[in-house]
């Protein structure tokens, strides 16, 4: 009997430390799995009996076993009364987050039917509101971003949807952010990423394109013509220039001392002056295809033998000495500046009053030509010294006329 009743204390203590063993092993497992770690970027919602109880940051935490645990989705499916599908929806992702969602047709104002799609950059801020918030978020915000977008679209015509892209970007962004707060949701950006027009739109897009681009390709042509065009101008016309001044350089200078040359009446209006001329007969001759004829003269001929066809022009004025020739070009009685002839034309022993006359040859047969002042030009002496009539008070007179042919001699 005492053996007996050892014997029954011995199994009885045997399985109540296999009893403690147990349990101590499931309040062990319990514990470690009890205990929670959230990782960075990362906040779960913590659910007690069913009811939110609070929000775990970064760190390690203990969930209570039957009584704590991480919140689901609370419209999980149900299958004979059993959760078939159970998603958690605590464990939240606070990193900002990307979603390209699918291409949406969209009607313009103008009707035309294209397809958008959009990208949606976002951040969860609030992770409560946004497991609580409404059902499976992320649709929602699909299903708002289609109906955005078409309201949008449905604004403009087809030309404004296609080069409105930032306009459209910004109004939806505004819009899905005002509209995602109460979720915990924070849109960032929104961006349009491709917009197709229906297929006969894009041919004439391309139509046009091409004729935009020939069109500017022809101007670029013609404005490059144009500056080609000017540049040769421009080239010929200092060449021009270039070839002028040298020419005028290569000229033969002659240097003539103005009291060499003998005149009736008015050398002493260019005495003691130097004259310089210019003549381009050399580099005339070196560029002109002309043959070089030599004139000889005929003596004793008269202004009316070349009239009347005896004499040619060339023959009468070789027989002339330069004197001579420079003595027409001087002519006679032009009023030198002294005190007794005070006014120009004075000494005119035709006309009175008159500005002068040109040289008489009688034997050329070369009347004198009656001069009358003209217009302001060059005259024999512009300034000089004459006294006033009536008076012994000299003052400087000036003189500026050009002496036109009224009659001859």
């Amino acid at each position: 009997m005492i053996n007996f009743l050892a014997n029954s204390n011995c199994a009885t203590s045997s399985f109540v430390a296999i009893i403690i063993a147990v349990i101590l092993g499931i309040l062990l497992i319990l514990i470690v799995r009890g205990i929670k770690i959230v990782p960075q970027t990362q906040a779960f919602i913590i659910e007690r009996l069913g009811k939110y109880y609070k929000t775990w940051g970064t760190g390690v935490h203990f969930l209570w076993p039957f009584i704590d645990r991480v919140a689901t989705d609370p419209n999980a499916s149900y299958s004979s009364g059993k959760l078939t599908s159970p998603r958690v929806i605590g464990k939240v992702n606070l990193k900002e987050q990307v979603i390209d969602f699918d291409p949406q047709p969209v009607i313009t104002k103008d009707n035309v039917t294209m397809q958008i799609d959009a990208v949606i950059y976002y951040q969860i801020t609030d992770p409560k509101s946004y497991v609580y918030g409404v059902t499976n978020p992320l649709k929602a915000l699909d299903t708002l971003n289609t109906t955005t977008l078409r309201n949008i679209i449905g604004s403009l015509d087809l030309d404004q949807s296609l080069t409105s892209r930032n306009v459209i970007n910004e109004q939806m962004r505004e819009i899905l952010d005002e509209a995602t707060d109460p979720w915990g949701i924070k849109v960032f950006r929104v961006e349009v990423k491709n917009i197709m027009p229906p297929h006969d739109i894009r041919e004439a897009m391309e139509k046009q394109m091409r004729a935009e681009r020939e069109r500017r390709e022809v101007i670029l042509l013609a404005e490059g013509e144009k500056k080609a065009a000017i540049l040769k101008a421009e080239g010929i016309k200092e060449s021009e220039i270039l070839r002028a001044e040298a020419e005028k350089e290569a000229a033969p200078v002659i240097k003539v001392d103005a009291s060499e040359i003998k005149t009736e009446d008015h050398a002493s209006a260019y005495e003691n002056e130097e004259v310089t001329t210019y003549t381009t007969d050399a580099a005339y001759e070196a560029t002109q295809p002309y043959e070089k004829v030599e004139v000889v003269e005929k003596k004793d001929s008269t202004l009316k033998d070349v009239i009347e066809g005896k004499a040619t022009m060339g023959e009468f004025v070789a027989q002339m000495s330069v004197e001579e020739l420079a003595a027409l070009n001087c002519g006679s009685g032009w009023g030198v500046a002294n005190e007794n002839s005070p006014i120009v034309g004075s000494n005119s022993s035709t006309v009175k009053g008159a500005a002068g006359e040109t040289t008489v040859y009688d034997q050329y047969g070369i009347p004198g030509i009656v001069l009358a002042d003209g217009p302001g030009g060059v005259r024999v002496a512009q300034k000089f010294d004459a006294t006033i009539e009536g008076s012994d008070e000299k003052q400087t007179l000036y003189q500026y006329c050009t002496a036109w042919p009224v009659s001859y001699v």
